[in-house]
């Protein structure tokens, strides 16, 4: 079992799904992916079409969680239904989708900790806001994120390329983290890198959260902006709490399988809707609906979308109207 697996289909072992049950997981699947891309999707094009938010650090960081998710939702799909159809692929293939999906999924909680602390610093330091939280900032920060978790797959990659002969990227492998970077020292080192990881994403939001009650006692309680920042850091706590499912589940999802060995297809299967479906909806309630900046222009998006769509429709049957 490794820290970081991230695969959530069959391991070579586990029996063969029926036709009807893998179809069906695998339409709800790409269903599920599907609408989560949509909503995706229109998020990141009004946050595209208004300057006011990617000229503000928090809608910023905001915007990369949603294109986090977006990735992340995708390579695990796409692994997922990999798992089904072709059971085993190109082990180089195989190699870039888990190291892709191992870095959007450590990124999640470092990114959070980045938002926790912007809404920190705007609720204790209003005055200073303005200095502290800078766009150029902001990028920095994105990239020490990116920096930091794209380190883990890239020392996995260098100690595989270093302890596997050359022909075993060559070979066809069933696509699974523990089963392409197998080397003990790999198991080892990711557990000090999640731990670490996650100590201080944990550590980030107990400190802010506490500053943040801490001004919500000293200031007036009718201080919405206050109690908005304290409910978002929440929001995080529980945003994280199934992030951090992904670093502890496949322990525990071995463990069930062991107890019960035939349910483990559809052990599997829960633990991935859970782990990796789930806490992609959160980005959108956090910002998405509660923010009403954002919420009033994404609308606007949508129905203004959906009134094209409308009149679209209407022209072209407008002519086949008349010629009947």
């Amino acid at each position: 079992i490794n820290c970081s697996s991230v695969q959530t289909g069959d391991d070579v072992a586990a029996p063969k799904d029926s036709f009807s049950n893998a179809l069906a997981k695998n339409i709800v699947a790409m269903l599920v992916w599907l609408a989560l891309s949509i909503i995706n999707s229109s998020m990141l094009t009004t946050f595209l079409r208004h300057s006011l938010f990617y000229e503000n650090p928090r809608y910023i960081m905001f915007i990369c969680m949603v294109v986090n998710d977006a990735l992340q939702l995708t390579l695990v799909t796409t692994l997922y239904v990999v798992s089904y159809i072709f059971r085993k692929i190109h082990a180089s293939v195989c190699c870039i989708l888990v190291m892709m999906a191992v870095l959007t999924t450590r990124s999640t909680p470092l990114i959070l900790a980045g938002m926790a602390l912007e809404r920190f610093i705007s609720i204790c330091f209003p005055l200073r806001y303005s200095q502290v939280c800078t766009i150029p900032r902001t990028l920095i920060l994105i990239s020490v994120i990116l920096t930091l978790t794209a380190t883990p797959p890239l020392t996995d990659l260098l100690i595989t390329v270093v302890k596997e002969p050359p022909s075993f990227f060559h070979t066809i492998v069933f696509c699974d983290h523990s089963l392409l970077f197998r080397h003990w020292s790999i198991y080892y080192k990711n557990c000090v890198f999640d731990g670490l990881f996650l100590s201080f994403v944990v550590l980030m939001l107990l400190y802010t959260y506490c500053k943040i009650m801490l001004a919500a006692r000293a200031a007036s309680t009718s201080l919405t902006s206050v109690k908005r920042a304290r409910n978002t850091v929440l929001l995080h706590w529980g945003q994280l709490l199934l992030c951090m499912l992904a670093f502890v589940v496949p322990s525990l999802q071995a463990a069930l399988i062991s107890i019960f060995p035939r349910l483990s297809l559809e052990i599997r299967y829960v633990f991935y809707l859970l782990v990796y479906i789930i806490p992609r909806f959160l980005s959108p309630v956090i910002y998405g609906f509660r923010d009403e900046l954002f919420r009033k222009y994404w609308i606007q998006h949508l129905f203004c979308r959906s009134q094209s769509i409308v009149r679209i429709r209407a022209v072209v049957l407008k002519p086949s109207l008349q010629e009947t």
